[in-house]
């Protein structure tokens, strides 16, 4: 079956926004496919990534093509929650003042939040974003402000780690995906970047951006999207088994080199993991012009939409960044796919 004329047009606009990205950023293909289907599933997301490898960039292209005001904050081992709500200073008559912070600024115009370094920031200040993230509205100031349309997203922080803290397992949940950003690999991206000046002026490079889908069309869209496409019985089954799996991989025969099976996982996908992941799934299919899931659908995001809610025992998780791939690939090579 094919989408009806609103859904049609609309993924002919997000896949215009998704080649728009990909001009301004060069070589992170497959990490733009996933954020723009993390932005029409209304996601949150976790980015992985070295310094200067465009994150930043990628960042404000989608806040420019989608509208809404952007606003970045940077975590450091002194922010605190009240930080994110309003700062104070002296005024020109030397009495203190009050000003919105990065998540009141705009209210219900914040479109695009980017938390750089969220590690850095203490886990009071995590329980306060979280909030925002599930519940789109802040408590201050002796009130509730409405935050419709924000979507987060985090970099952590992975090559130093004095005065970090770990991400605890209920923050990790609350992100949909996961996006590992690499820098490109290939030279002749690599030479456009360093030696083509339209790379080297950002604010010029965004402003190329036409705006397409906008923001506050978005809760609307996802949810006549979700509604439509279709997932068959045995479609349904099979991300049951993936489930599963993710919790105890040894019953479905997935193996590992050096790993007793038995004792790999503390925990698995939590069941808001696995709704997410459908959730992306079904943008997937939506993005290929069908109204129906394929297994196809699940396994271009199953990766990043699990693996940072996949947690290993104490004695394998020092070895995490090699087991998980394996253990991703593993359990979608060893569930048979209907």
């Amino acid at each position: 079956m094919s989408l009806d004329r609103h859904l049609s047009d609309s993924r002919d606009h997000a896949l215009a926004f998704e080649q728009q990205i990909n001009l301004t950023v060069l070589g992170l293909g497959a990490a733009v496919r996933h954020i723009v289907i993390a932005v029409y599933a209304r996601g949150h997301v976790l980015l992985e990534g070295a310094v200067g490898v465009g994150k930043t960039t990628l960042l404000r292209a989608v806040a420019q093509g989608l509208g809404g005001d952007f606003q970045r904050i940077e975590g450091t081992i002194d922010l605190m929650p009240a930080d994110l709500l309003y700062y104070t200073y002296l005024a020109n008559d030397g009495r203190p003042a009050v000003e919105p912070g990065p998540l009141l600024k705009y209210g219900d115009t914040l479109a695009t939040f980017f938390f750089n370094e969220i590690n850095r920031a203490r886990p009071q200040v995590h329980a306060l974003l979280l909030r925002a993230m599930a519940e789109r509205s802040i408590h201050a100031f002796n009130r509730d402000y409405a935050l419709p349309h924000i979507q987060v997203f985090a970099d952590r922080n992975r090559v130093e780690k004095e005065e970090t803290f770990e991400l605890p397992a209920a923050a990790k949940d609350r992100f949909m995906m996961e996006i590992n950003i690499t820098m490109p690999s290939d030279n002749a991206s690599l030479e456009q970047l360093m030696f083509n000046p339209r790379f080297h002026d950002t604010d010029a490079l965004i402003a190329e951006i036409a705006p397409g889908t906008r923001y506050y069309e978005l809760n609307s869209l996802a949810h006549t999207l979700q509604q439509q496409i279709q997932a068959s019985p045995k479609l349904r089954d099979y991300a049951l088994t993936l489930w599963k799996a993710s919790h105890q991989p040894q019953h479905y025969g997935v193996q590992l080199s050096d790993v007793d099976m038995a004792q790999l996982m503390l925990a698995g996908a939590s069941p808001r993991g696995m709704s997410y992941l459908i959730r992306a799934a079904k943008v997937s299919a939506w993005l290929a012009q069908r109204d129906y899931l394929l297994p196809e659908d699940i396994q271009a995001v199953f990766a990043v939409c699990m693996s940072h809610r996949l947690f290993l025992n104490p004695m394998y998780a020092y070895r995490k960044d090699q087991l998980l791939p394996e253990l991703m690939n593993g359990i979608l090579q060893q569930v048979a796919a209907p």
